[in-house]
């Protein structure tokens, strides 16, 4: 398996992408609404407060 360097941009890109998720959870369990996403191909609602 190879391994590839990230570049300084990709790294905070990334980090950023991560800090977004965390506050997207935190929105949706705030205001107690589904969170959409994909799974197995499928398209499935989740309740916030499950995660």
């Amino acid at each position: 398996m190879k391994t590839y360097k990230r570049s300084a941009t990709q790294t905070k890109i990334l980090d950023s992408m991560d800090l977004v998720y965390e506050k997207l959870i935190e929105f949706k369990k705030k205001s107690n609404s589904e969170l959409v996403i994909m799974k197995d191909d499928k398209i499935v609602k989740i309740k916030a407060k499950s995660l």
